[in-house]
């Protein structure tokens, strides 16, 4: 089938590649119909690697997609051919300890869309587990269907946090996962989320389109500490750290009123400071996250129900036949756009 294919570090292809999966009793099959290019996916076209995971031969791309149900295994009893869905890329041992205590997303053995040596989704078709398929409501449209990944993860980082009706925050980064875990925060019942970055373009885009939820902090004029100061605010109740960076956690522990909470999102490249006693003097606890668990539902009832904006979110569209010039397009790390999107027809 027709696939985009990273054959080595910068080096694409959009081919017929021979890929055959068969449609079992617990699965679907899936004609894909939108996919968003994430960080991961430009990360290993422009370095072949992240970490431990290498690519050493030809990968698809691609795990942020929705499409249209072609086929459904005997006991798939939720979905039907012609349903419109979106599904969540990672595929655990279903009988792991990790999944059997509900924490599927930390199963060592999961395979994981366009993550060596597993193949993403960036084809014309795929055959995945109903169980990790969710049907989508007529109103969300499918570039919405394939930001429900991305969204996932700020929807999960909003609920470890347990906000509470009121609650303010402050998320630290602004690319894609700062902006939905923002706009979680503020879905799911805080008063006031700030959010706080040195790329001007994307605080400009939050401030296009999201002024009336979101107030942005810009770190090239000022600083969160003197910010808050100037407007007569202790400290917030959550802090959400997603821009991975090593030097936000000198000062993390100030920007949280007693009794706070900060929640770990991004990925930091090493090892990074942490003022224990700070947390102590405090009463401060921290909450870690990787991926999301049994989310996916309630990010399409947020999106479904308009709670959660995320069409903007979306800044450019390329058609498949157009997804290596996209791949390239999306390496120069555009600072203006958030989300682009490829259309598979």
């Amino acid at each position: 089938m027709k696939a985009l294919v990273l054959e080595k570090m910068k080096s694409l292809s959009l081919r017929d590649y021979p890929i055959s999966e068969t449609v079992g009793p617990d699965d679907v099959k899936i004609a894909i119909k939108a996919c968003g290019i994430c960080g991961s996916d430009v990360h290993y076209y422009l370095h072949g690697s992240i970490g431990n995971f290498i690519v050493n031969e030809p990968m698809i791309l691609g795990h942020e997609s929705s499409g249209i149900v072609l086929e459904a295994g005997a006991n798939v009893k939720n979905l039907k051919p012609g349903d419109r869905v979106c599904m969540e890329p990672g595929i655990p041992d279903f009988k792991s300890i990790e999944t059997l205590k509900g924490m599927y997303n930390l199963d060592p053995a999961v395979h994981f869309w366009a993550t060596p040596p597993i193949h993403g989704c960036l084809r014309e078709t795929v055959v995945h587990p109903a169980s990790l398929t969710f049907k989508l409501p007529d109103n969300i449209s499918f570039h919405e269907g394939a930001l429900v990944e991305p969204v996932a993860i700020g929807v999960w980082a909003a609920k470890k946090a347990r906000i509470a009706p009121g609650d303010t925050a402050l998320v630290i980064g602004a690319g894609t996962i700062g902006i939905v875990t923002a706009l979680a925060a503020e879905s799911s019942g805080c008063s006031k989320v700030y959010i706080a970055d040195i790329k001007k373009g994307k605080l400009e885009f939050i401030k296009q389109h999201y002024k009336d939820k979101l107030e942005t902090i810009d770190l090239n004029q000022t600083d969160v500490k003197t910010y808050f100061a100037e407007k007569g605010i202790n400290g917030v109740n959550i802090v959400f750290e997603a821009s991975g960076s090593a030097k936000v956690y000198e000062n993390i522990c100030s920007y949280l009123v007693p009794g706070g909470r900060m929640v770990l999102v991004g990925m930091p490249a090493g090892p990074v400071p942490l003022d224990v006693v700070a947390m102590q003097a405090k009463e401060l606890s921290i909450e870690t996250i990787f991926r999301y668990v049994n989310i996916y539902p309630l990010v399409v009832n947020m999106v479904g129900s308009g709670k959660l904006n995320v069409k903007p979110l979306v800044t450019k569209t390329y058609s498949f036949a157009d997804s290596v010039a996209a791949f390239e397009y999306a390496a120069t790390l555009p600072e203006k756009d958030v989300k682009i999107m490829i259309d598979l027809g």
